[in-house]
């Protein structure tokens, strides 16, 4: 399955990763803009995977590159 590029600003991009190989993980929840919700249910809907994993996969980006300026 080819995963689409996304960018989030000027500085970064990602893609959804994989849902295989699951960690743990605990529950939370979140209140968000309905705009928002869209978009990341179409980049969810393109990429053939779940809201759930695409906010995942731009967290883990952003803190990603956080780490490493």
């Amino acid at each position: 399955m080819l995963l689409g590029c996304y960018q989030l600003n000027n500085n970064i991009s990602f893609k959804p990763k994989p849902t295989k190989n699951k960690e743990p993980s605990s529950y939370k929840s979140l209140y968000i803009k309905d705009i928002l919700i869209k978009e990341i249910e179409k980049i969810a809907k393109d990429n053939n995977t779940s809201f759930n994993n695409v906010v995942i996969s731009m967290i883990e980006k952003v803190l990603n590159n956080k780490s490493h300026q």
